[in-house]
């Protein structure tokens, strides 16, 4: 993983992993063209901020909320030689107004019980949706003409619902890319809960990855 994605990382700030590896395996499979302007979204170490580079990005911009995990991508940018432009803030406030040729997006998506204090790396409410569907509400108002989003979550949290968000949205949306994974520790600790919520099949201890890619087809 480290000669894939030669991050820097600060304590706390999520590690480039399987979901990270799909993401940056649909970018290159993407086709897209070159000299564009990327956002990535809750960019953690800024490991895709610099595949979106090397796949062609002329301007890279790259967003956390986490003052730890903006740090973390202002310095992987800069050792790798990729000026990225890197802000703190949530999302939908700090992009206001600006759009992209390209979104990558790596959300938070794992399901997380009730009353658990969440990690904001990862934990998304009940369906691992609490921020999807905030990411899938503003995502069209972030592509510029032609533009597109790719977007990896968990099949746990329902890639179905994320295509249909999109297109209801106006973009043309399908999933393009999945991957099976091994359970981390943080599922590990709560297959009993997600197998009591339906969520997880019994007997499963592998999680399914998708990638949806969103296309702004429309001026």
């Amino acid at each position: 993983m480290s000669a894939e994605f030669p991050v820097v990382r600060l304590p706390g700030v999520y590690r480039p992993q399987g979901d990270t590896r799909l993401l940056a395996r649909a970018l290159r499979g993407a086709g897209l063209p070159r000299g564009g302007h990327a956002l990535d979204l809750f960019t953690g170490s800024g490991a895709l901020a610099l595949a979106a580079a090397r796949a062609g990005a002329a301007r890279v911009t790259a967003v956390d909320i986490s003052r730890t995990a903006a740090l973390s991508a202002w310095l992987t940018c800069r050792l790798g030689g990729v000026p990225a432009e890197v802000r703190r803030g949530d999302f939908a406030d700090v992009l206001a107004g600006r759009t992209f040729d390209l979104v990558l997006a790596n959300p938070p998506y794992v399901p997380a019980p009730p009353g658990l204090r969440p990690h904001a790396a990862w934990d998304a409410g009940p369906d691992g949706r609490e921020v999807l569907d905030r990411l899938c509400a503003v995502l069209p108002g972030l592509l510029r003409p032609r533009g597109v989003a790719l977007i990896v979550h968990s099949a746990l949290a329902c890639g179905e619902s994320t295509v249909t968000a999109l297109r209801t949205m106006g973009l043309k949306a399908a999933v393009v890319d999945r991957d099976s994974i091994p359970f981390g520790p943080v599922l590990r600790g709560r297959q009993d809960w997600l197998r009591r919520t339906g969520l997880l099949e019994p007997g499963r201890d592998t999680e399914d990855l998708v990638v949806i890619r969103g296309d702004r087809v429309r001026p």
